[in-house]
């Protein structure tokens, strides 16, 4: 099965890594670069179900982010992504920077997909 995650960061590299990590993973990825463009983007695709978003950004935080999303899709999954902050919510963190071995044990231990 394919999963369509949704992937969120300001930094366009940082973007275009996590992206091409996930595509390796044989997943299908939805990319935005900040909190109000991810919400339209699970508006707009029904077949997301996971979120992965960083949670240093400006405007709208991660955490932010992720409680709008869950409170829209509350069986979306969310995996949040920093390099400083602590975790909070009770949601899964992988720390920045990270390797592809360290993202596919986040991501078989949160979501199943590895």
């Amino acid at each position: 099965m394919t999963h369509t995650v949704l992937v969120v960061d300001d930094d366009p590299g940082v973007l275009d890594v996590m992206v091409d990590m996930l595509e390796d993973l044989g997943c299908n990825v939805v990319k935005a670069r900040s909190g109000p463009d991810a919400l339209e983007q699970l508006a707009q695709n029904r077949n997301i179900s996971i979120l992965i978003t960083d949670i240093n950004m400006p405007g709208m935080d991660g955490h932010e982010l992720a409680e709008l999303a869950r409170r829209a899709r509350p069986e979306l999954k969310v995996l949040q992504v920093s390099g400083r902050e602590p975790r909070r919510d009770g949601l899964p963190m992988i720390r920045k920077p990270f390797s592809f071995e360290e993202l596919v044990a986040v991501m078989e231990r949160t979501t199943g997909i590895g």
